[in-house]
């Protein structure tokens, strides 16, 4: 991706079920526009990267230690590296705006391998 480009124009990958983004990646961090399908469900997972999100449409929760924090928009979170998390959305779905730092090499590689680039 260029310097300026419309994210829409990014094909839609699929993250897990009823789970897909459009990633932009710039040299230390990884931008997600990830969309929710109505009653969708982020397996409990974790990863090294510091990751700050935003909802935009919709409600997510992020479930950390077993309690649900259920989030609108323009209402955010901050988890560092390593917490084990998992998510929600209601009957509705959601749009979610997510930051990695640093930059997602293994959404990177999938995505370029599903694209038959490398």
């Amino acid at each position: 991706m260029s310097a300026f480009a419309s994210v829409s124009s990014l094909d839609l990958q699929r993250i897990w079920d009823g789970v897909h983004g459009r990633l932009v990646h710039g040299d230390r961090s990884t931008l997600g526009v990830i969309v929710l399908d109505p009653s969708s469900v982020v397996p409990e997972h974790s990863h090294d990267h510091e990751q700050l999100g935003l909802v935009l449409e919709g409600m997510q929760a992020l479930v950390i230690d077993g309690v649900a924090h259920e989030l609108g928009p323009l209402e955010g979170y901050v988890l560092p590296g390593g917490v084990e998390h998992a998510a929600y959305c209601g009957p509705e779905g959601a749009l979610v705006l997510d930051v990695f730092r640093p930059v997602r090499e293994d959404y990177r590689e999938r995505w370029a391998a599903a694209s038959g680039q490398r």
